[in-house]
Parts: C-alpha cells; structure tokens; sequence
C-alpha cells in the first residue's frame, strides 16, 4: 500500500503533468495548423471583436436562445463546469500540497464550500448520465466512451469526499483519489473533455464566422 501511494504522489503526479501540458500544447498547434490547411480563409476573416462577442454571450447563463430553450440543462451545465474547474484549483488539501511542494500557493476555499461543490460535480455526472439513458436523440449519439467519460470525471470526486470525511476504507480511497485523478489529467487534452479548452477557439471562430461574414448573430 506505501509502494502505491508514493507513486501515486510522486512519478505519476508528473507523468499526467507532462501528458497534460505536452497534449494540450500539441493538440492546440495541430488544430492550428490543420484550419490554416484546410480552412486558410478563417485567419483572414477572424475578428477579435466578434469573437469575444459570441464568447461573452455564450458564457453568461441564458444569454442565447438555445440557452433559454434548455433551461435545466443550461442551469446544470453552468453549475457543473464552474464546480468542476474550480473545486479542484482552489481546494484547501490541494493548495497546501502545492504549496509545500512548489512554494507557491493561493486562496483556498472554506472545507463546507469546497464539500457542496464536489457533491453539485457528482449530481451532475448522474444527470447527465441520466440523459444520455433517458433521451432517444442523446443515447442515440452516445458511445461506450462517453459512458467511461462520466466516470472517469465523477470517480475524483466522489474518491475526494470518500477521503476527506474518512469514511470506511479513506485509505484506499485517497489512494484511488490520486491515480483517477492523473487518470483525468491525461485524458483531458486526447477525449471530448477537451472541449472545455477549445471553447474559446471554436466559439471565436463560429463568433467570426456568423459576424464577419454573414452579418448575424450565433446565438
């Protein structure tokens, strides 16, 4: 059990690290290179303004009409990706091993926040388990992977609060904490989690598409 959790805390910390950052940076250049190849038109009628325009709509809840047609999946969506990006950056454990290790650390947020928001991230993963089992349209759309995704996501989570209130086993737990965590991390820049780093780049291009050219609106 030691064995694994010094690997688990130590190579592999900076294994998914490396994946992370390296898959990031390599998916982001090719997906450059393949728009200047296949689209080279997009660079000419890209504009900064409508590009920010379409993003500043598309992140303020309800702002588009799509929004506004969906609104438990809007409301859901906005909630779980905020706590999911947050909870983890601004988790009191994770600044305080950061900053032991790194010498650099942050404001953290209080342990009874930090609870509500890892448990808003696992509801979400069941309701959007939930739709892909329930829709037609979505289930008809969704592949195994899709499935392992959800996973893959909540599994962090769910592990994280396990430990931290010490339940039954909050050893293992910490331990599965740790590895679905890095397991997270280096999926996150080859599977459809990517989409949350490409969300600037695609709503600026869509922004610039529709502003630029067609003189309307995407949202």
């Amino acid at each position: 059990m030691h064995e694994i959790y010094t690997l688990a805390s130590g190579v592999l910390v900076w294994i998914a690290l490396i994946v992370f950052v390296g898959g990031t940076l390599w998916q982001l250049t090719r997906m450059a290179l393949t728009a200047r190849k296949k689209d080279a038109a997009i660079y000419h009628y890209f504009s900064f303004y409508y590009a920010l325009r379409s993003i500043l709509h598309w992140i303020i809840p309800f702002a588009s009409k799509s929004m506004r047609d969906r609104p438990v999946m809007t409301l859901v969506a906005f909630i779980f990706h905020i706590c999911l990006i947050i909870t983890p950056i601004f988790l009191a454990a994770h600044v305080i091993l950061i900053a032991e290790s790194w010498g650099i650390g942050w404001a953290y947020l209080p342990n009874a926040a930090a609870d509500i928001m890892t448990i808003l991230v696992i509801l979400g993963c069941i309701f959007f388990l939930a739709r892909r089992i329930v829709k037609n349209d979505v289930r008809y759309l969704s592949t195994p992977g899709d499935y392992v995704l959800l996973l893959v996501v909540a599994a962090p989570f769910i592990t994280g609060l396990w430990a931290y209130n010490q339940w039954y086993g909050f050893e293992v737990a910490g331990i599965i904490h740790m590895l679905s965590g890095e397991l997270m991390l280096i999926c996150l820049p080859f599977t459809r989690l990517f989409h949350m780093a490409l969300f600037p780049f695609t709503r600026g291009y869509a922004g610039s598409e529709t502003g630029s050219v067609r003189r309307a609106r995407d949202w």
